[in-house]
């Protein structure tokens, strides 16, 4: 039995959760998210004790490499309805900036010319300063995709640390050509 799969995900207040046509359809104060069931896991949703719990139909390999995965992407969009989900980007350079204008992530990051990223609806993408942008979003997928887009434009060099990084993510620095006499 997957040790993930049969633990319930509690329902916190204000959420409700519903399974109709194979469809798991979770509702907040943040949005609301769908997600399409494997045939081989069932979910119920328990209203009185307010818990969801993910069970599967047999034992072959399928059903049970789904059934902690279910249970995972349930417990994701409860707390993304609920909480929802933010990442933070830190650009570090001498002259590497971002901006926002409407629908796009203008980034100026070395290159000959300013990257435009357009933003996947969903999101909300803010810009507090000129060295830092905050995805946030329901989805959490949708978060860390467009996060993993973004550094992956100019991820960070190992010998000066410049380039788009995660907050708080150590950049491994390696030391440059040493001049002997």
């Amino acid at each position: 039995m997957s040790r993930i799969g049969k633990s319930p995900v509690s329902i916190p207040k204000g959420v409700k959760a519903a399974v109709t046509n194979g469809v798991l359809t979770v509702e907040g104060p943040l949005g609301k998210l769908e997600q399409p069931l494997h045939p081989a896991v069932s979910v119920a949703v328990d209203a009185a004790t307010g818990q969801l719990t993910v069970t599967r139909s047999s034992d072959n390999r399928v059903a049970r490499s789904v059934h902690g995965l279910t249970r995972a992407l349930a417990a994701n969009m409860v707390e993304g309805v609920s909480k929802g989900y933010e990442k933070k980007l830190e650009i570090v350079g001498v002259g590497y900036l971002a901006a926002l204008q409407k629908n796009t992530l203008q980034l100026r990051v070395g290159f000959a010319n300013e990257l435009q990223v357009p933003i996947p609806a969903g999101l909300t993408v803010t810009v507090p300063d000129q060295t830092h942008v905050s995805i946030k979003g329901i989805d959490k997928q949708l978060v860390g995709q467009f996060a993993a887009e973004v550094r992956a434009l100019r991820k960070p060099e190992p010998y000066k640390g410049k380039g788009i990084r995660y907050e708080n993510e150590q950049v491994r620095r390696k030391a440059g050509k040493a001049v002997t006499k």
